[in-house]
């Protein structure tokens, strides 16, 4: 004897209309798409949370060599010395100053 057997588009289709399959979906449609903690907002904010820890980075690591900066412009007489020269372009009284601006960058091929 042959099991009496249902056609399988109708196993599927079974499936597809049971209550709990299309409560289910319903759920998952609305949690992905139109629930206020949607997967596109989460993304977003991964990818910001990514970028401002990046630039928290960025920025503890110039907090780090200003203080550097500080300590040696604090302590060091040579060092304001060179600061204020490089920086300031101060000069003594018996100097001259001249400006070198390299264009020889601006020729290179790019």
């Amino acid at each position: 004897m042959k099991p009496n057997r249902k056609p399988i588009w109708k196993r599927i289709l079974n499936i597809l209309l049971n209550k709990y399959f299309l409560t289910s979906v319903a759920f998952l449609v609305w949690l992905f798409f139109f629930d206020s903690n949607n997967v596109f907002l989460r993304l977003r904010l991964k990818s910001q949370l990514k970028e401002l820890r990046k630039e928290k980075q960025y920025y503890l690591d110039e907090i780090s060599k200003d203080s550097i900066l500080t300590r040696k412009l604090l302590y060091d007489t040579a060092e304001i010395e060179r600061y204020a020269r490089e920086k300031y372009l101060m000069k003594r009284d018996s100097e001259d100053v001249f400006l070198v601006i390299d264009t020889t960058r601006d020729l290179r091929p790019q």
